[in-house]
């Protein structure tokens, strides 16, 4: 959130002090076993509020592929100890995670379940937060009871339960609100099988905002035995709300829906788009199973998932077994394990980031490929996960088609100097914390531009086309969209760009691919303002011809952190005011009405006083060296008296997307 704001909310005498979000609480964390110790960063303060870790082994199976679980209710002098969601054993205890930190944890050296190197992990944490999670250990009595209640502080009404005895062996128990009679119904993590009923399984009394209920006669089909015993509970909340700007969003959901085993599934709204993804069938023998967006949950053309009820590695599909949207989930499998035919499935799905970035450097990094093309490490390297890429091949005198890629639509690329459709490249991969990987050997002269998808900043769309005008497609900018572009991704079309300095005449569109200054019918294309939740497009076939399939990308200014504006041209120096305080590091301007090409810069290859090298998105030619028509400015930026006939033509209009 923007600071102003939070000044506000301090002084106004907010009584949970600043708001939470999303990614204070949950974290979906990739990491590569080193075999020595290391620190997981991941901005969750364990430390302080404490919660809950899960690690697994993606590439491992077996003995070294189990599901690992620990909390900072269970320490002890000796060390940690874990437990294993695919088995029914007792804990375990030593020194095997050493730390947990106010912004992530850190393991110690070579333990083979979570930190062998050479092999690739998966973390998720949980932060304990009221509407959000708890952990609550505790003692069963030593008497029958079927109304033993244990005191929680979730906040809110527990819509999920996971129970699980430490100190003996026995199942993983699961409550869940959508199952057909909750208080008599379990699921077990630890298996497959559908759910049983039992009465009162969980007690003489459903969960309430400050307790559960646990029915402990009957030892070995209770979540707890008639002997005393230690438990361990984790409790997860449902559109409790709670978060946000306002404190008002919520970030997690437990639901069901019913499959209807076609490859056009079932649409699950959830009010949010989801990062994080946990279901399972209740009424057959199936897997739990994970997906979250760091692993290909909606990456294009490949689905990974991890059962938390068995060892073995990451299974990966050829085509995607459900989709996030910007409201929810889509099924997109005919898949029993996700979508049979009148089987019910019971979901946790949790909200994706929804901050406003404060800097520049949150949401958009710039490098040079320098990967030993293995695919083991990120071509090119930035200090957050990338969510869109802006490739161009090659810098030098061969040149190369500027490509877009993003982690919402997978391997594919579009070359945004072209009409061509999507062109699949298995090299383009975004499971890493801090980059993306794209193409074998290294190249110096090949470069990249990288964007995180942040509130008010930019987002990412993927949607299929239906022929209806006018249509509404609904993004999670959090703000206006200022830029849009799109392009079809199953056939040729080209790049429609929304600018609001356009406007919406049968003669103003642009087009990304082109210098045209306008021409075409923005009528047909984008006819009307969009909102801070819809952009609505016309029945163009290069936007939404029927069963076309499409990306958006948007872009919005935030105050400090990037500028959509105009400006009209002087041919003398001109001062183009951005709001920055340390200058422009990208900077990408069009001139409208008449032709002009679409030009980059960036204070990586350089924006001096003398020398600035750009290249242009509508043509593959390479970089243009030895100009001088960008000059830095802290506020923003200075289009020199040099470009008086490209960016600064005397009386000529421009737009331009600055980030600083």
């Amino acid at each position: 959130m923007p600071s102003n704001k939070k000044l506000l909310q301090a002084a106004a005498g907010s009584a949970g002090g600043d708001p939470l979000y999303a990614e204070d609480v949950f974290s979906t964390y990739l990491y590569d076993g080193t075999g020595a110790a290391q620190t997981i960063t991941n901005g969750i303060d364990l430390a302080g509020e404490g919660g809950m870790i899960w690690l697994k082994a993606r590439d491992r199976s077996g003995s070294d592929g189990r599901n690992v679980l620990m909390d900072t209710e269970r320490v002890s002098g000796s060390g940690d100890y874990f437990l294993y969601s695919d088995g029914t054993e007792a804990q375990s205890g030593g020194a095997d995670l050493t730390t947990y930190n106010s912004d992530g944890f850190r393991i110690t050296a070579g333990y083979s379940g979570w930190n062998s190197s050479g092999y690739n992990y998966a973390s998720w944490t949980f932060r304990k937060a009221e509407k959000f999670f708890d952990v609550v250990e505790f003692e069963a009595p030593t008497s029958a009871s079927d109304n033993f209640r244990v005191s929680h502080n979730l906040g809110s009404v527990p819509a999920c339960i996971i129970v699980k005895s430490v100190d003996v062996t026995g199942d993983w128990y699961v409550y869940h609100s959508s199952l057909e009679t909750p208080r008599n119904d379990s699921l077990k993590l630890n298996t497959t099988a559908a759910s049983a009923a039992s009465g009162d399984f969980w007690g003489e009394a459903n969960p309430t905002t400050t307790d559960f209920g646990v029915q402990v006669r009957n030892f070995g089909t209770r979540p707890v035995t008639t002997s005393a015993g230690t438990y361990i509970a984790y409790l997860f909340a449902s559109d409790a709300g709670g978060y946000g700007d306002d404190e008002d969003e919520n970030i997690i959901k437990c639901g069901s829906y019913t499959g209807n085993g076609s490859a056009t599934g079932p649409e699950i709204d959830l009010g949010f788009e989801p990062q994080f993804l946990l279901f399972k069938q209740a009424d057959a023998i199936r897997n739990w199973t994970i997906f979250d967006v760091m692993r290909n949950f909606g990456g294009g053309d490949i689905s990974s998932g991890l059962n938390p009820n068995d060892n073995g590695a990451e299974v990966s599909t050829a085509n995607p077994s459900a989709t996030p949207t910007a409201t929810g989930f889509r099924i997109t499998t005919a898949n029993a394990s996700i979508n049979a035919s009148g089987g019910t499935y019971i979901y946790m799905a949790i909200r994706r980031p929804m901050k406003t970035p404060e800097s520049g450097t949150e949401v958009f990094a710039m490098d040079t490929e320098g990967s030993t093309g293995d695919g083991n490490a990120p071509s090119y390297r930035s200090p957050f996960p990338v969510d869109m890429s802006l490739q161009k091949p090659q810098l030098n005198s061969s040149g190369g088609n500027p490509e877009i890629a993003s982690r919402l639509t997978g391997a594919g690329y579009l070359r945004t100097n072209l009409t061509a459709d999507e062109q699949t490249r298995a090299y383009y991969q975004f499971d890493y914390m801090n980059g993306y990987y794209s193409s074998t050997g290294s190249y110096s002269d090949y470069f990249s531009y990288m964007f995180k998808r942040a509130t008010g900043f930019m987002d990412v769309v993927a949607y299929t086309g239906d022929g209806t005008t006018p249509r509404n497609i609904t993004h999670n900018l959090g703000a206006v969209p200022e830029f849009i572009v799109t392009k079809r991704r199953n056939a040729v079309g080209a790049w429609p760009v929304y600018n609001p300095d356009l406007g919406i005449t049968s003669t103003s569109a642009i087009r990304l691919n082109t210098n045209d200054g306008s021409g075409y019918s923005q009528l047909t294309r984008y006819p009307s303002t969009p909102t801070s939740t819809v952009f609505t497009v016309g029945n163009d076939s290069d936007l939404n011809a029927s069963a076309g399939t499409y990306v958006s990308y948007l872009f919005a200014t935030v105050a400090g952190v990037s500028k959509v504006g105009s400006y009209t041209g002087t041919a003398a120096d001109l001062n183009v005011d951005c709001g920055f305080t340390a200058g422009a590091r990208f900077i990408l301007i069009k001139r409208y009405g008449s032709a002009g090409d679409w030009y980059v810069w960036d204070t990586f290859r350089g924006i001096t006083a003398g020398n600035d090298p750009y290249f242009l998105l509508n043509d593959a030619a390479a970089e243009v060296t030895n100009t001088d028509y960008i000059d830095p400015l802290n506020s923003g930026f200075i289009a020199t008296t040099n470009g008086y006939s490209t960016i600064n033509v005397n009386g000529g209009t421009y737009i331009f997307l600055a980030i600083a």
